[in-house]
Formats: C-alpha cells, sequence, structure tokens
C-alpha cells in the first residue's frame, strides 16, 4: 500500500479515520512538543515501521482535514497480560489537546475496536494510572473494559504486592473487553 492509497476507515463531515502517512508523526510530534508533552518522533517512526511489517494497524484521526489523534491495534500482541494469547491490543491512543470533546477519541476507539474483531472476540489495553490518563481511564469503563485481574504492571511485569514502583507512565492497568 503506498502512501498515496493508505486506507480510510471512517470518514463524516468532520472525523477521518485513515492509516497513518510517514508525514503525519512529525505533525504529531510537533503538535504534542506546543502542549507540553514528551514528545518523540521515534515512537511513531516505530509504529510506521511495524505497519510496514504487518504486526500493527497504525492510524490517525483528522479533524476538519487537521492531524488530531492517533491509535494503533497489533492483532498479535507480544507483550502485556495478554501477550500470545490471540487477542489483539489497543496501544498508543492519544488526542490531541487542542482537538478534544469533538468526539476524536471516540471514533478511533470504535474504529480500533471494529479493526481488533477482525482477529478475536476481545481487546485489551494499558491504562495508565496517574491522574495524565484520567479521562482515558473514565472512557474506557464507559466502553466496557474491565481489569484482567492480574493487578498493578509495572515496566511490562506484574507489580508484586508492596513493591516499590513509580507512578509515570509505565505503570498501567490492564483491560479487557468483550467484542461480541
Amino acid at each position: 500500500m503506498t502512501e498515496q492509497h493508505s486506507k480510510l476507515y471512517y470518514t463524516d463531515d468532520e472525523i477521518t479515520v485513515r492509516d497513518m502517512r510517514q508525514e503525519d508523526a512529525a505533525i504529531i510530534t510537533q503538535e504534542e512538543l506546543a502542549q507540553g508533552w514528551d514528545a518523540s518522533i521515534d515512537k511513531y517512526e516505530m509504529r510506521l515501521r511495524d505497519r510496514q511489517e504487518k504486526s500493527a494497524v497504525v492510524m490517525v484521526a483528522e479533524y476538519q482535514e487537521h492531524v488530531a489523534g492517533y491509535i494503533n491495534v497489533y492483532p498479535e500482541s507480544k507483550w502485556g497480560a495478554y501477550a500470545d494469547k490471540g487477542y489483539p491490543e489497543i496501544v498508543d491512543f492519544g488526542v490531541l489537546e487542542k482537538y478534544r470533546r469533538h468526539g476524536i477519541g471516540s471514533k478511533l476507539m470504535d474504529v480500533a475496536e471494529q479493526v481488533a474483531g477482525k482477529y478475536s472476540d476481545k481487546v485489551y489495553l494499558g491504562v495508565g494510572l496517574h491522574s495524565g490518563y484520567g479521562s482515558a481511564q473514565r472512557m474506557y469503563v464507559k466502553r466496557g473494559y474491565v481489569p484482567d485481574g492480574s493487578g498493578v504492571w509495572y515496566c511490562d511485569k506484574v507489580c508484586k504486592p508492596y513493591a516499590a514502583c513509580c507512578n509515570d507512565d509505565d505503570l498501567v492497568l490492564y483491560l479487557l473487553k468483550e467484542l461480541r
């Protein structure tokens, strides 16, 4: 698939969800830096390589023709609570702050769940536990995601009871959703 003929997953009068393009990586990184996030283009370039290797579906949302958000589906995830169990994982989901509250995040999740549903009847994701993830935590619960029961994970491993950890982006709770 060439960049000019990327897949279109959804479109309406304001929101379009399509395959991520190389130029989107720079746009998203620049916008995240401008809103004070610790951002690096490396993450998006890695996602694009994963898509090229056919291990991920890598998507962006446009709002009124401006790149506004992103989401990725790994059909056969190799990490987290359901690694190598045949369930797709939704990874690295975000909407730029200036585009929030327009339904973009919900539409990205709708599309990601549709993509995941082609591979399994369940999908999972890991959500951070600090307050920066508060809106995502609420969204996932409203969408029917439930904790998987493995407890909190830190640095890609189950965090043992009473073990030391840091409330950073590596402290996550895995959630699972039945798609059908």
